[in-house]
């Protein structure tokens, strides 16, 4: 598939997910305004609204344009699989920013970048394009790019709406169905954080991976797309903070299954008023290990 078409692909589902926000007859706005909620062109955009119109999802009569019905889950575009250098470009990128502390408010060079994490250059702009949603990154006036800069004003913005996010999936959890698949996969959480704390002496570097599966089972209950693509980057920096900062990590991740597990003897014993506040000392936990993190590499 050509990646002009998933790009369109990828713009045509944002522009789906934002019209769910809205009523009936309501104004869409600017094809300028949409080329910004879903980071590409106007060009795509277009694109975008003459299939909308097709499937008599809005009337667009020049400037003029209505929503006239709510889209349906079958309305949107299937995409494919992202290849294996794409999935982990995150990462890499997160990875240069902070071995070599780059500062804020640093121009990026779409062809130097393109060199060094070794993609090509459209999948490099698709990618910063999606990751100035997040304001990581924003477009230059003049062209280009800019890094805003991971500072500790973004960690405690992050870790603020972090709580925001999980507070509530944690909420949904414990008033979750019996027949929930969360259960099951709590119930195996339980046991793999126990054999861990067992073996924490030897293994407890592994702790980031069952971190990473313990905020993913939670926040799986929420089923909100919009949360989902926010939890993806938060959940990419908080577990890759593990990667930045070794001091202490050994006691750091004891301490964290202690508090994995409270979280969820809370949640197996339906008790949410309990496991919103374990949750709530995880969280705080979590952002103060960030913040120490950033200090560590002198980012903030």
């Amino acid at each position: 598939m050509a990646r002009s078409d998933t790009r369109y692909r990828e713009a045509f589902n944002r522009i789906l997910g934002y019209c769910e926000t809205l009523p009936p007859e309501a104004p869409i706005p600017s094809e300028t305004r949409l080329a910004e909620i879903a980071g590409v062109s106007r060009t795509v955009i277009r694109r975008c609204l003459t299939r909308m119109e097709e499937r008599g999802l809005i009337s667009w009569r020049g400037r003029d344009k209505h929503l006239l019905r709510q889209p349906r889950p079958e309305d949107r575009i299937a995409l494919p699989e992202a290849p294996a250098d794409r999935r982990d470009l995150e990462q890499r990128f997160l990875d240069w920013v902070l071995r070599f502390d780059v500062p804020a408010n640093t121009p990026l060079s779409v062809a130097e970048l393109s060199r060094t994490f070794d993609v090509p250059q459209y999948d490099l702009k698709e990618f910063l394009a999606g990751l100035s949603r997040f304001g990581l990154v924003s477009r230059r006036p003049q062209g280009g790019w800019m890094l805003l800069g991971f500072t500790k004003g973004f960690a405690i913005e992050l870790s603020d709406f972090r709580s925001v996010l999980e507070l509530n999936a944690v909420t949904q959890v414990a008033e979750a169905p019996v027949d929930h698949p969360v259960w099951a996969e709590l119930a195996q959480l339980r046991a793999d954080h126990l054999a861990l704390k067992q073996a924490i002496d030897g293994d407890f570097h592994e702790f980031s991976k069952l971190d990473e599966r313990f905020h993913l089972a939670i926040n799986s209950v929420v089923r909100n797309r919009f949360i989902a693509e926010f939890q993806k980057v938060i959940s990419l920096i908080f577990h890759y903070h593990y990667m930045w900062d070794k001091s202490e990590e050994k006691h750091r991740n004891a301490a964290a299954i202690d508090e994995h597990l409270t979280i969820i003897d809370a949640l197996e014993a339906r008790d949410a008023g309990a496991a919103r506040e374990a949750a709530q000392r995880h969280l705080r936990t979590s952002k103060t290990t960030l913040l120490s993190s950033l200090r560590h590499h002198d980012l903030g």
